[in-house]
């Protein structure tokens, strides 16, 4: 079986353009990608890659979809996200009952597509990591950074000599995907998604006034951040040197 560091998706659709379409999503975003138009194709993958989601069109032309989903758990339990038309709702809720794990409409807009698929395997692989490239960071509960110490289990945050600082939940939350994914750059849509799931819209910029309020929390100078910087057309890094304690 061939193991890569970079999270496996399997692309499965008879219509190239969207097969090109979400590849490029998907490869932006860090991941490897294969494609695959029949039942055929996504069952050599599955026996010969290490897959870790599977896009499952419904409508394959010569091939259905529900009949290839039925096929795949036969053998995997390998997340997979189902694309369907905006009319077949009773194939999506029978490819839920098949062990599908969540469903697309077409048309659909791409950072959807991007939420959706980090969603699952957020829920699948049980890391808080975010990144596309699937490196698994070490967890644990407490962390010390800059002149911080913070422990996610208590939600308590303090400085090094045992001063304690108030956080709002909402602030935790933020600082724990930053921290477990310290010196990666995240984009507004990771963050959002993580934060908020399918519960926000692809403009919606709330996370710059969030991470605004939380710099004047731990920051030294707010208007010149040290821990939390902003990476121009990317989005946002947690610079400082994390260590689990």
């Amino acid at each position: 079986m061939v193991k890569s560091a970079a999270r496996h998706i399997v692309v499965v659709d008879d219509d190239p353009k969207v097969r090109l379409l979400l590849r490029r999503c998907f490869e932006q975003d860090g991941y490897r990608v294969s494609e695959a138009d029949s039942e055929a194709e996504t069952m050599g993958h599955l026996s010969q890659n290490d897959v870790d989601l599977i896009t499952l069109d419904l409508a394959l032309g010569a091939d259905d979809g529900l009949s290839v989903a039925r096929a795949i758990r036969a053998q995997s339990s390998v997340p997979i996200v189902m694309v369907t038309g905006k009319g077949d709702m009773i194939d999506k809720v029978v490819g839920l009952e098949l062990g599908a794990d969540d469903y697309i409409s077409k048309p659909f807009h791409v950072r959807e597509v991007l939420a959706r698929v980090r969603s699952v395997l957020r829920r699948t692989d049980g890391t808080l990591s975010i990144a596309g490239d699937g490196a698994k960071i070490h967890q644990s509960d407490r962390y010390s950074f800059g002149n911080w110490v913070i422990d996610f289990s208590t939600m308590e945050l303090a400085t090094r000599d045992g001063q304690p600082h108030d956080l709002t939940t909402a602030d935790f939350k933020l600082l724990e995907i930053f921290v477990k994914n310290a010196k990666r750059v995240l984009t507004r849509d990771q963050l959002m998604d993580h934060l908020k799931g399918h519960d926000w819209t692809p403009f919606d910029r709330s996370i710059d006034n969030q991470i605004a309020r939380l710099r004047r929390k731990i920051e030294a100078d707010p208007k010149k951040p040290t821990l939390i910087k902003t990476v121009r057309g990317a989005g946002y890094s947690f610079t400082a040197n994390v260590e689990a304690i």
